[in-house]
């Protein structure tokens, strides 16, 4: 049984950035050689978008865009979109809920690059809604080179979403992600060709995306459907059910209650006749 600090019940259960911090000074206490990163990244810091935009700093500067001006992005996003720190909590919630190796918030907030890649997108999504599109462009690329995750800013993604290991996640332009959707390495939410507009997938509250799963096309994946791992998906999928298969069809519908939360990859034995 992992070690883990359980949530339990929300409404007695502490604000995530008061339970990061005292997570935080207790694996400082006994990991010596973690102390100063922690109390860098986490501990010295009163608020979690003061922490926030320290680590992805960090994580994002280079010669060419120096920390410190990352940091002053990162803040002024914050500042401008206080949202963005509350969806920040709803994400880092998802990881520890819904990834059973994830034994507190300490882990994903300094190690999982699919957090980081996420949070850097959303900072790179408000530039691009201010018009700043080739900064935006820049976070996009710098997430790419360092985390192996390539989202376009101007990707629209809910809150509460896990990204589980997140190599190889390619997300388009024009993709939509609802609310607590988890998804696995190497999905790709693509287009089918170089045709220009609204191309690619919008994918409904509650959907499961297995490892490799392929979604491509301006199709919509219904609340709380599940893509199984593998899959090419080319035509829409109905709200509850999953698709499986190359190209991917109807193997259950309904299916589990919320795929995305209980992040069930298991597949129905009676298939549909029909190809979607």
């Amino acid at each position: 049984m992992r070690e883990r600090l359980e949530v339990v019940d929300p409404a007695i259960a502490p604000p995530v950035w008061a339970a990061l911090r005292n997570e935080a000074a207790a694996v400082a206490k006994k990991e010596s050689a973690l102390a100063s990163v922690l109390a860098a990244t986490i501990i010295n810091h009163d608020t979690l978008g003061d922490a926030l935009s320290y680590q992805l700093a960090r994580k994002l500067g280079d010669q060419e865009l120096r920390g410190m001006t990352i940091r002053d992005i990162c803040d002024e996003a914050y500042e401008a979109k206080p949202e963005l720190l509350d969806i920040a909590e709803d994400d880092l919630k998802a990881v520890f809920e819904r990834d059973p190796a994830c034994k507190g918030y300490v882990q994903p907030f300094l190690f999982f690059k699919g957090f980081q890649a996420l949070q850097t997108q959303r900072v790179a999504h408000w530039l691009w809604q201010q018009g700043r599109e080739t900064l935006a462009f820049y976070f996009q690329s710098r997430s790419s080179e360092l985390f192996q995750v390539d989202i376009h800013p101007a990707t629209r993604i809910g809150r509460g979403v896990f990204v589980d290991h997140g190599t190889g996640i390619v997300i388009g332009e024009t993709a939509v992600i609802g609310d607590d959707v988890s998804m696995l390495q190497g999905v790709t939410l693509g287009g089918t060709g170089a045709e220009r507009g609204d191309r690619h997938p919008k994918i409904g509250k509650g959907v499961l995306l297995g490892a490799g799963a392929k979604v491509l096309g301006n199709i919509l994946i219904g609340d709380y459907a599940k893509v199984a791992s593998g899959s090419v998906v080319l035509k829409p999928v109905p709200k509850g059910c999953t698709a499986a298969g190359v190209p991917a069809r109807l193997v259950n519908c309904p299916t589990c209650e919320e795929p995305a939360k209980s992040m069930d990859h298991t597949l129905a034995e009676a298939v549909y006749d029909y190809v979607i």
